[in-house]
């Protein structure tokens, strides 16, 4: 099935999937030669494989598998076609220079809550680097493989039913400790029902995804960020965020209190206040060496 799109509005179509990407090795989402994006997705209908280029003015995709169609008809507002910023207001002047300079930076909407719970739970506490190893591996182990003519070795991310099915030795082997395989079991127990955060949007959804034993407010803003657009939803807990907003915004490094207080003005958009100050490139400065990652499968 094949489907064309002409946005109404600048669109960065880069900078909008970003996020949806996890890790250069993501087997659910991947670029090809001509620079067209190929993603799978777990959706209401089944899973499926969605192709997106944009040749000129217009968005063209082609969608694969029983999810096919479901892919197709949410494609304007997986591109932020329902993301409304006309209530936006710059409160500093960072953020509006990065606003002129990106405005095709939106929120997409991507509608599949479990795949984007499952790689949000495991980046919990642990570097990009672990995380990303440890999704790909479930992915490539117990995702099926894409429908249609993907790239070589893309997967669907795997389903609820799946995760129920991992045994604790290929947990360990995977990478993932208790806490979150723990947490992925819980959510996986009752993923029909998270699905509904996606009607519910905003904090009536978040509250919903943190019902859930070992998902709290940084991994509910996550899902949040690409599953609804919200555009309030601040990933307060993050490792290095609250640093980054610090030293763009004053000049120096603060807590998520006082990332809380910086971006206050910027309520009820205070995520979208953030999508603009990364996108400015503005970043704390390191100072020693990094952190290394951990491997738990050595464990």
């Amino acid at each position: 099935m094949s489907r064309t799109w002409r946005p109404p509005f600048a669109l960065d179509l880069g900078a909008v999937l970003a996020p949806l990407r996890r890790g250069p090795g993501d087997p659910s989402f991947q670029l090809d030669a001509d620079g067209a994006v190929w993603l799978t997705a777990n959706t209401p209908a089944g899973p499926g494989t969605l192709r997106l280029r944009r040749p000129g003015d217009e968005v063209e995709g082609q969608a694969w598998g029983d999810g096919a169609r479901w892919l197709l008809d949410g494609l304007p507002a997986l591109l932020g076609g329902l993301d409304d910023d006309s209530a936006f207001r710059p409160h500093h002047p960072l953020i509006a220079e990065s606003r002129r300079r990106r405005p095709g930076i939106r929120l997409g909407a991507s509608g599949r809550v479990w795949d984007a719970l499952l790689p949000s739970v495991l980046e919990q506490k642990v570097t990009g680097t672990e995380a990303h190893r440890s999704y790909r591996q479930l992915c490539l182990r117990f995702g099926l493989p894409a429908p249609g003519p993907a790239p070589a070795g893309m997967r669907v991310p795997p389903t609820p039913r799946a995760v129920l099915g991992i045994t604790d030795w290929q947990w360990h082997k995977a990478g993932v400790d208790g806490g979150r395989r723990r947490a992925l079991v819980a959510a996986a127990q009752v993923a029909h029902r998270l699905e509904n955060a996606a009607d519910l949007k905003g904090e009536p959804g978040r509250a919903l995804l943190c019902k859930v034993p070992g998902v709290g407010p940084w991994t509910a803003a996550e899902v949040a960020q690409r599953v609804w657009g919200d555009p309030d939803a601040v990933s307060f807990g993050d490792y290095h965020l609250a640093a980054h907003v610090g030293w763009a915004l004053v000049g120096e490094p603060v807590d998520d209190d006082g990332m809380a207080e910086l971006l206050a003005p910027c309520a009820p958009q205070r995520h979208r206040a953030v999508r603009y100050l990364l996108a400015s490139g503005v970043r704390k400065p390191r100072f020693g060496p990094r952190f290394a990652a951990r491997d738990y499968r050595a464990i």
